[in-house]
């Protein structure tokens, strides 16, 4: 087991593979700004002073992890995922030790330190929390034929994001108990509602995108450059 009460630990769900990038490899493994889109994700949760370890999911077949250099790197463990996100995080939560534990995408690698921070401190003053961004767009609902229904009220509406941050031991149960009797798990905080808890909303920044689609990763590595640019001229 992992003794992480001298710092939070991170889990990475990597285990997918991304088919809707049409590349050769998993999403996770492409590159942005000389570096692959999971090195720059595992890369943030590192540097973070509050995070001792990342336990990365990957798939029983992954063929690209070890050839990264943050694969030997002695705070990153390697477990074995499952066939969806809800059984690699719960693969995770079987060898963490601590009071807390952040989820994050493999292929949100524009995670930056200052959401980070604000989600650690809200999320340990009630049961949890998760990033998000609020809902600008006017939103839709459609009938299976494409067809609009109705103009969804966007006040209140976020787009969750992550990471998604719960005590271990309560999400753990929360999991195992939703995978039990079949509920439908999107996300961590998914589990933690269905358990009867109530999950905090941390405003993050909206560039902290998800890469899904091809178009993705230009936006992602502009994001990633215009950060790099404002630490180049933070002052000391």
């Amino acid at each position: 087991m992992i003794d992480c009460h001298s710092g939070l630990t991170a889990i990475v769900p990597a285990a997918g593979i991304g088919s809707r990038m049409g590349a050769d490899c998993p999403k996770q493994y492409l590159t942005l700004a000389g570096k692959t889109i999971l090195e720059h994700t595992l890369g943030c949760l590192l540097s973070h002073p509050g995070i001792a370890r990342v336990i990365v999911a990957l798939a029983p077949h992954d063929e690209w992890f070890e050839q990264l250099a943050v694969a030997a790197d002695p705070r990153v463990l390697r477990v074995e995922g499952g066939s969806e996100r809800a059984y690699s995080v719960l693969n995770a939560l079987h060898v963490v030790e601590g009071k807390w534990v952040l989820v994050h995408d493999a292929a949100r690698p524009c995670l930056t330190q200052g959401d980070l921070d604000a989600l650690i401190a809200s999320a340990m003053a009630c049961d949890g929390a998760i990033l998000g961004s609020r809902v600008r767009d006017t939103m839709k609902r459609t009938d299976g034929a494409g067809n609009i229904v109705a103009t969804v009220e966007r006040e209140q509406l976020w787009h969750a994001l992550t990471p998604q941050m719960f005590p271990t031991g309560t999400l753990k149960r929360a999991l195992e108990e939703g995978l039990a009797l079949g509920a439908l798990i999107t996300d961590e905080a998914s589990a933690m509602e269905r358990a009867g808890f109530t999950v905090k909303m941390v405003e993050g920044r909206a560039d902290n995108i998800k890469v899904t689609r091809p178009e993705d990763l230009s936006l992602a590595e502009l994001f990633l450059q215009q950060q790099s640019a404002r630490q180049q001229v933070r002052p000391d």
